[in-house]
């Protein structure tokens, strides 16, 4: 018989530190979400009323439907509000500690830089770039085992992608010198 009351913990040793200072609260992320969302219904919603957002003979306009669609958004944008200003909780419970933050900012950087990357060197140089960063720096993985996933990843997603499927990706110069 297995007792469900018992519970298996297992520590993170990379695990942000409890006492990190709090960068942002939920109550000021839910307020900021809340007007961009709002912006983006207004802007829509105006795009698609003056392109045309009634009913015709023939059916309904082109702005018909993400007309009402931005109606809602806006909608449930303000009710956001509302309810982050009504809430006493989310005042002082924390969205984001600068731990929590760093943590975040591993991941997130080097995933913009990959992006960045793609369009002066391709798809596929970047992806073993980010891969095999990813990998080293922040898996601690050895650096041969780390070269090697990446070129083998790589590989594969060139075989898949621009020889199986013929499929255009982003190529840099790297392919171009091989004719590709």
């Amino acid at each position: 018989m297995s007792n469900t009351d018992i519970e298996i913990v297992v520590e993170d040793p990379t695990a942000p530190e409890a006492n990190s200072p709090q960068i942002v609260s939920v109550r000021v992320v839910d307020v900021v979400v809340s007007l961009v969302l709002l912006a983006l219904a207004i802007t829509l919603g105006f795009d698609n009323w003056r392109t045309g957002a009634g009913w015709e003979s023939t059916g309904p306009q082109p702005g018909y439907f993400p007309f009402y669609l931005s109606i809602i958004l806006g909608g449930a944008s303000l009710y956001g509000l509302v309810a982050a200003f009504l809430s006493r909780t989310e005042a002082s419970e924390s969205f984001v500690t600068r731990a929590q933050l760093r943590r975040v900012m591993a991941v997130f950087v080097p995933t913009l830089l990959f992006v960045l990357v793609t369009q002066f060197l391709g798809l596929y140089v970047a992806s073993f770039l980010l891969i095999s960063g990813f990998m080293r720096l922040v898996g601690k993985i050895a650096l041969w085992k780390s070269l090697l996933t990446a070129f083998v990843f790589t590989a594969a997603m060139f075989v898949t992608f621009d020889i199986a499927f013929d499929v255009i990706m982003p190529k840099g110069p790297l392919e171009a010198a091989f004719g590709r």
